[in-house]
């Protein structure tokens, strides 16, 4: 989404592609040159029980539209949103084993 003949970056747009995830799958959201726009889409994907990846090569801004000082300032957000949300932060070892699965 978001990108030169993708589709647009809305929620919605991501919750019909989600509708057509087979179950069991793994999925996860990376908001490439959307901006600030990611943050919602974020929100969204944790909604809807996907993985999130941020990083300054995506975004360099915070929710809050002040550019982000690091790398670790936009995970920290991340994580926060992950937690508000109810879910679980992934250990790094999580992560891996969900990655090598996928």
């Amino acid at each position: 989404m978001g990108v030169l003949g993708g589709a647009p970056p809305t929620a919605r747009n991501l919750a019909a592609m989600v509708d057509h995830i087979p179950a069991g799958g793994h999925w996860g959201l990376i908001g490439i040159g959307i901006g600030r726009g990611q943050w919602g889409l974020v929100a969204s994907a944790l909604g809807l029980g996907g993985s999130v990846r941020v990083g300054l090569e995506d975004n360099f801004y915070l929710p809050g539209g002040e550019m982000a000082r690091s790398n670790g300032e936009l995970v920290e957000r991340a994580a926060r949103m992950t937690q508000d949300a109810g879910r679980q932060v992934a250990t790094v070892a999580e992560a891996r084993a969900l990655l090598k699965a996928a």
